[in-house]
């Protein structure tokens, strides 16, 4: 392990939560009779741009529009890889309009977007490493997407299957802390996945389930700190041990739609 792990600095694109809130249930975190507290998911949303600025990351806005309470979760719009723009297609009808206006945004900001056959939905499921995608099934993205997917990037997809609908999006489950390991919570997935991670990243770091359910695994790296939720406690502390670099995040307020740091963040790779 390195004494001192060297950040990477990233481009994000996000989507304030101006109309947040909880409406329909597509997960079992949603319960649409429970109220939001909207300017707290605002201030809670505010502090994690600007811990993404003060570590010097650069973050893009996109204007959330009215009657997309969801909208706030940008990583679901799209996967960036190399310049290349793969789209969504949710699968919830509730979430599909979202699409068109990331795609505008892209576009806009001079990228083309491909647009997929199959459901898709964005980095919730489609995980670049660095050398291959991670993609997830089994509650949102399909299998056809993953195919899709590699044929238009060119690189290698691992299929994972999810099995607890908890953890419906692979960035519920999983996520990449630099371009050699990762973190998860092994109970998410079907035995023969956990087998495929365990291969891949035999030094991986564990969460336990605690972790998961507070959104822990919900988390950017930048390959040396790590914007996690605080609630995640045993897993910062496994990540500190690693050398990484914990940094505190609450998001508790979007956790009430089934989103985290990870959900509201959508990665830009040139």
């Amino acid at each position: 392990m390195p004494e001192t792990r060297v950040p990477r600095r990233r481009r994000f694109l996000v989507c304030e939560p101006r109309h947040f809130a909880v409406q329909y249930a597509i997960n079992p975190w949603m319960q649409p009779d429970i109220q939001v507290d909207v300017d707290l998911a605002r201030e809670q949303w505010q502090s994690l741009i600007r811990a993404y600025r003060a570590h010097g990351h650069a973050v893009d806005t996109l204007e959330p529009v009215v009657g997309l309470p969801d909208m706030v979760f940008a990583a679901n719009s799209a996967v960036v890889v190399g310049g290349r723009v793969f789209g969504s297609l949710f699968h919830a009808p509730e979430r599909r309009p979202e699409s068109t206006h990331y795609e505008t945004w892209f576009k806009t900001a001079g990228f083309d977007v491909y647009r997929p056959e199959s459901v898709c939905e964005g980095e919730g499921d489609l995980v670049w490493t660095g050398r291959y995608v991670l993609a997830g099934t089994g509650f949102r993205t399909s299998r056809d997407a993953h195919r899709e997917a590699q044929e238009f990037f060119g690189h290698p997809v691992v299929s994972l299957t999810l099995v607890d609908p908890y953890f419906y999006h692979l960035d519920t489950a999983l996520f990449v802390l630099d371009d050699d390991n990762i973190a998860y919570y092994p109970e998410a997935f079907s035995p023969g996945s956990r087998e495929v991670l365990a291969r891949l990243y035999p030094d991986a770091v564990l969460a336990t389930r605690d972790d998961a359910s507070a959104f822990g695994l919900n988390s950017v790296s930048d390959g040396r700190h790590v914007f996690i939720a605080p609630q995640a406690e045993t897993l910062a502390a496994r990540l500190d041990e690693r050398g990484y670099v914990p940094v505190p995040v609450d998001l508790s307020e979007l956790l009430k739609a089934g989103g985290g740091i990870k959900c509201c963040t959508q990665e830009i790779r040139s």
